[in-house]
């Protein structure tokens, strides 16, 4: 009993350690982490929105489904791209 006790505080520290070591290796490059993943981000919205950008999409069929899941990010993602009004005729959000 004493045993598992034991393991468990040393897996707690060995986790929490962890934790402190990442964030100081990563810490400098969190902008740059950050900035990629809003970079993937625009790429996805891309594609499931190609379509209805006039793009020629061969995974509409599948991307149709996630567009109920990206109108909410509309608005932000047309101003990172530079338009000030939406592109898309059926959507309007400014």
């Amino acid at each position: 009993m004493t045993g598992d006790a034991t393991r468990t505080g040393t897996a707690g520290r060995l986790r929490a350690v962890a934790d402190v070591l990442g964030d100081v290796l990563a810490g400098p490059y969190a902008r740059t982490f950050a900035r990629a993943r809003q970079d993937e981000d625009d790429l996805f919205m891309v594609v499931v929105m190609a379509e209805a950008l006039g793009v020629p999409n061969p995974a509409s069929y599948y991307t149709v489904e996630l567009l109920p899941v990206v109108y909410d990010q509309v608005h932000d993602w047309h101003r990172r791209m530079g338009l000030d009004r939406s592109p898309l005729d059926h959507f309007s959000c400014c």
